[in-house]
């Protein structure tokens, strides 16, 4: 939800989850637009035709869990969902240029069928990882000028190959990285453990890199342990609102909870996103009685 709410998708959207699982994203997409856009969805003819038979793509390699994506869906109100069996890193998707918003978790762990994968992927980073070929992907379904918020695990942002670096590289000079939000390892709990991030970029084909912003999240709402039972403590409301006013951000300080990089710097270091890398820690100097007087209370 945090994700629809930072990217606010507008009512012409043409939206895909490669790998859609139970539709999520769908889901909380099109219920962000009947709340947030709700006069021009539902009253305007055309574009009610569009939310209801255009809108919405995904795919999934599982039938089970594309049943009860398509069903989620249209237990929200999508008519005619266009929720798919497809092997989305295969040959067999040709999408291109075609979406103007991706929204996705792709799978990190996957399995996959290295014959398969399509060639113009491997070109991008050639690997086997799916996270990878996942960004690889995004890249080249989206339309020029389209969106991306991808949730990738932190080893894409600082990972030393050669096809971690070669995406990295990609996404920063010739699309545009917007932002790198680092997500603490319990969000998945208690599914699993593995410490996230998400990525926001838009793709331009010709660079468009200025400052990256990057934001250290400590909190979600929800405690970090496999019970996840609701906290005080949630970083998601001060995320959007930040994320919202990015001009704001140019006084922050490394030490703060969010700030802004230059695109030289990144390039300097590699292309590495991990936000330890760029941010300060201020340490205080503990001030310690001499030896000889803890030596005296001892005795």
């Amino acid at each position: 939800r945090m994700m629809v709410e930072m990217m606010d998708p507008s009512s012409d959207e043409i939206i895909c989850d490669p790998a859609c699982g139970t539709s999520g994203f769908l889901i909380v997409t099109a219920d962000y637009l009947k709340k947030e856009k709700k006069s021009e969805i539902l009253f305007d003819k055309q574009k009610k035709d569009h939310y209801m038979n255009h809108m919405f793509h995904g795919y999934d390699m599982d039938r089970t869990m594309l049943r009860i994506g398509a069903m989620n869906m249209m237990t929200h109100g999508i008519d005619n969902p266009d929720i798919e069996y497809r092997d989305s890193l295969s040959d067999q998707n040709s999408d291109k240029d075609k979406y103007t918003l991706v929204l996705a978790n792709p799978p990190f762990k996957g399995s996959l069928d290295a014959e398969s994968v399509s060639g113009d992927l491997l070109k991008v980073c050639k690997t086997k990882k799916t996270e990878l070929l996942f960004l690889a992907l995004f890249l080249r379904i989206l339309k020029i000028g389209g969106r991306c918020a991808c949730i990738v695990p932190d080893g894409v942002l600082f990972g030393s190959s050669t096809a971690h670096k070669a995406i990295r590289k990609e996404i920063v000079e010739n699309q545009r990285l917007e932002a790198v939000i680092s997500m603490p390892s319990g969000v998945f709990k208690p599914y699993a453990g593995v410490s996230t991030a998400i990525l926001i970029f838009t793709k331009t084909e010709h660079g468009g890199t200025d400052d990256v912003w990057f934001y250290d999240m400590t909190a979600d709402g929800l405690s970090l342990d496999d019970k996840r039972t609701p906290v005080a403590e949630n970083d998601i409301p001060d995320i959007i609102e930040r994320f919202k006013h990015l001009g704001n951000e140019k006084e922050r300080k490394r030490t703060e909870k969010s700030f802004l990089v230059p695109k030289q710097e990144i390039v300097d270091n590699e292309y590495d996103l991990s936000i330890n890398k760029y941010k300060e820690v201020e340490y205080v100097a503990v001030e310690y009685p001499p030896t000889s007087e803890i030596m005296a209370n001892i005795r």
